[in-house]
């Protein structure tokens, strides 16, 4: 039998989420960490130590010419992300791991996907949530047909688009099967949080619909509905889909609850984002895409994209009062665009 094969990996990061993947790319052993770079000299170390004690850097170009990874996971705020996507194409890596959102603005988003397509670089946004227990039930019990036939999906989210609406839009179409949108209609209010480091409107309302029929409604920022069975701001996401015999939804931080059409009544079952049990199949998912082509990872870069055009696409149709077709074509950046109507709170497009 042979050995599998075990991958080199450089990360650049040393943040919380960086030290996330750290500690569990290096506790798989399909992976061996070879280098860990960050411009805070005591979180590299902390980091490090999490990785395994790899050779540390502070300049990523340096550290990728010097490691020669399979694969680049960085771990950084959503301004940088294709200066570094460029790099790891450069230096030959064969696999992109990075945080959402996968870019700022949609022009960014399809030249990201361009490159990495024509480098054969594979590509994996951290969309890691789905792999949560009450999500993985969810989706079973959709795909079930317990739910009769599926003709809403919806996600709601007390935080801005471009922080947790990428995570909302993810999950709606894992629920609807990763259908392609046909059109979407948004709204969006507030510019508070256009100076934040995942700029975004401070709320967005967005109604889609998909190619199978389905319609998708989400909410998110901070008119959006609160979650009350959950307390902690960033956990308070709910996640679900309705049918014609029941409904199915999970909350980040409050387990699944679902009628169903044998259900005879409400039926429910715990579950919450936990790092130390939903990271490692999000990690070790990327070995096995690595080894197999046809072992597609689910938060692979081209489905990322397909939720992010959601996201701008939601942002182009407040900008523009009008429906918005997707595929979507490159235009002027849609968070730029929004400063300059929406400066304060009491300022909306729509």
């Amino acid at each position: 039998m042979n050995t599998p094969t075990k991958y080199t990996v450089a990360i650049h990061g040393t943040g919380k989420r960086g030290k996330v993947h750290a500690e569990t790319f290096c506790k798989d052993g399909r992976f061996e960490v070879v280098a860990i770079c960050g411009r805070n000299r005591e979180r590299l170390d902390a980091a490090a130590l999490l990785a395994g004690d790899p050779k540390r850097y502070q300049d990523p170009a340096q550290m990728l010419r010097e490691t020669k990874p399979d694969i680049f996971c960085f771990c950084t705020p959503p301004s940088v992300r294709l200066p570094l996507i460029r790099l790891g194409v450069e230096h030959g890596v064969k696999l992109i791991a990075y945080e959402k959102p996968m870019a700022t603005s949609f022009n960014e988003a399809a030249e990201i996907t361009d490159i990495c397509r024509q480098a054969g670089v594979k590509t994996v946004v951290s969309h890691q949530i789905k792999y949560g227990s009450h999500f993985q039930k969810v989706k079973e019990i959709i795909a079930s047909g317990a739910l009769g036939r599926v003709h809403t999906v919806y996600g709601t989210t007390l935080g801005w688009l471009l922080q947790m609406g990428s995570h909302v839009v993810d999950y709606c179409r894992y629920f609807n099967g990763e259908a392609d949108a046909e059109w979407v209609f948004g709204q969006v209010s507030g510019g508070e949080k256009l100076t934040d480091s995942h700029p975004s409107p401070d709320f967005a309302l967005g109604e889609i619909q998909f190619r199978n029929g389905v319609r998708g409604l989400v909410e998110i920022g901070n008119l959006a509905q609160d979650v009350p069975e959950v307390e902690y701001f960033w956990h308070k996401v709910r996640i679900g889909a309705q049918g014609t015999e029941g409904f199915a939804e999970a909350l980040i931080g409050g387990g699944w609850r679902a009628v169903t059409q044998d259900s005879g009544g409400p039926i429910s079952g715990p579950g919450c984002w936990n790092a130390q049990l939903d990271q490692p199949p999000y990690i070790r998912d990327i070995a096995l895409w690595l080894d197999d082509e046809s072992r597609i990872h689910p938060c692979n870069g081209e489905s990322a994209l397909k939720g992010f055009e959601i996201l701008m696409a939601i942002c182009r149709s407040a900008l523009e009062r009008r429906r918005v077709f997707l595929p979507l074509e490159r235009g002027e950046p849609e968070i730029q665009r929004l400063s300059g109507i929406l400066p304060g709170t009491h300022c909306s497009a729509a």
